[in-house]
């Protein structure tokens, strides 16, 4: 289960990986409820991503599929296409929503949003890296 301890150790260590590649991110974990446990806007974040954040993590709990996969699947004709447009507009199909495990378990996800879809994949990973 993911407890603001452990959120605090997945958000430093997407931290740290944000720092090292010099992009000042949104950062939002969620527990197995798809509910907010914890969230850091880095100095210099966009304020606007925020909420992008929030929602990438709580699209990869809800629906089960990472946001960078989900996109793939909501281009026009896709099998989501407008899937964006549903749960009152938070599901998000931008890289950077990726799921939490504990002993091989999801146990909530992590959302990263504030520069390149790369960039945020790249310090999400790091993030739930930081539990097993």
């Amino acid at each position: 289960m993911i407890n603001p301890e452990t959120a605090r150790k997945v958000i430093a260590a997407a931290e740290k990986k944000a720092a090292e590649i010099g992009q000042p991110m949104n950062i939002a974990v969620v527990d197995a409820g798809a509910k907010l446990v914890a969230h850091v806007r880095m100095d210099g974040a966009w304020t606007g991503c925020i909420d992008i954040s929030i929602n990438k993590a709580f699209t990869l709990y809800a629906l089960d599929i990472a946001t960078k996969d989900l996109a793939q699947h909501s281009q026009s004709g896709g099998q989501f296409y407008g899937i964006h447009a549903t749960n009152h507009g938070r599901i998000m199909v931008f890289a950077a929503g990726i799921s939490v495990k504990e002993g091989g378990k999801v146990v909530g996800a992590i959302g990263v949003s504030g520069r390149s879809g790369v960039q945020d994949h790249e310090v999400a990973e790091a993030g739930a890296a930081a539990i097993h």
